[in-house]
């Protein structure tokens, strides 16, 4: 960790697989974290935990996935992911009737300029079959027009790819994420299972544009302000009594486990996109 006299610290974490890596971020940032006041505290809140944060995964499509102490269930992991891959709730976007200003999905596949739509990953996909040693393989979310006026503007701001080549040449995709803001115990994980995959997507199309294996590589995760609200201290609590209980076995799934789940929120989508 790198502390700031006079700032916010700098906390590095590296793990090979996704739930160590989040796990190790949100506990250090519970014990190094600046305690900090937010826009959202009310009345009588304690200030939240803050630091920077840069998680490396080394391998992360690796098993096991899953944390089983993420803040939700493995229906609502799947949809999310969906969500972000897919785009099943872009037709949920709608300002002027105080719904969704966006979509992750939305504004990576549909960025809109002056009434254009300009699919970014379409652009990633052929500037990497052209040239897998650029870097120009970006795409964006913020909308300087319209994000700072709205109450929840998005925390994913940029996302980064490069191919580069295994010591037997094979080529190997790496990513980077670049996020504004994230509540460290109940987005990031989500947010990180969801990002991953679409490293897996991307890696995929990619193998059958240029007819050779691309494999995933290492993902970066760079959060300029990665916190824990003060709100839920105390239900933040029971993670922290769950980790010294649990062995790491036992506080994760692998992809096999969380399938049933996952096939059953499908099965919702589906229902839902029918009505």
């Amino acid at each position: 960790m790198v502390r700031c006299m006079t700032g916010l610290p700098v906390i590095k974490v590296v793990s090979k697989t996704l739930p160590a890596a989040w796990e190790e971020a949100v506990i250090k940032t519970w014990k190094q974290g600046y305690k900090i006041k937010t826009e959202y505290d009310k009345s009588g809140d304690p200030p939240s935990r803050d630091a920077t944060m840069i998680m490396i995964v080394e391998e992360p499509v690796s098993e096991p996935r899953i944390h089983r102490a993420f803040p939700g269930g493995l229906e609502d992991l799947e949809i999310y992911r969906q969500e972000v891959i897919n785009g099943i709730h872009d037709d949920w976007i709608n300002p002027e009737e105080g719904k969704w200003t966006y979509t992750y999905h939305q504004r990576i596949f549909s960025y809109q300029i002056n009434g254009e739509k300009i699919d970014q990953m379409d652009y990633i996909i052929d500037k990497l079959k052209k040239r897998e040693y650029s870097r120009r393989a970006q795409a964006i979310t913020w909308n300087p027009k319209l994000d700072p006026l709205t109450d929840d503007p998005p925390c994913l701001q940029r996302i980064w790819f490069r191919i580069s080549r295994d010591t037997a040449n094979k080529p190997v995709l790496n990513m980077n994420t670049h996020w504004r803001s994230r509540d460290a115990y109940k987005a990031a994980f989500m947010n990180i299972f969801a990002l991953t995959d679409m490293q897996r997507v991307v890696a995929e199309r990619l193998t059958k544009e240029i007819g050779e294996e691309v494999k995933v590589g290492r993902y970066v995760d760079i959060t300029d302000s990665f916190h824990i609200y003060g709100s839920y201290y105390g239900e933040f609590k029971n993670f922290l009594d769950t980790v010294k209980k649990r062995t790491f076995e036992q506080r994760t799934w692998d992809s096999k486990f969380a399938e049933p789940f996952f096939k059953e929120a499908r099965k919702r989508v589906k229902e839902e996109q029918k009505t």
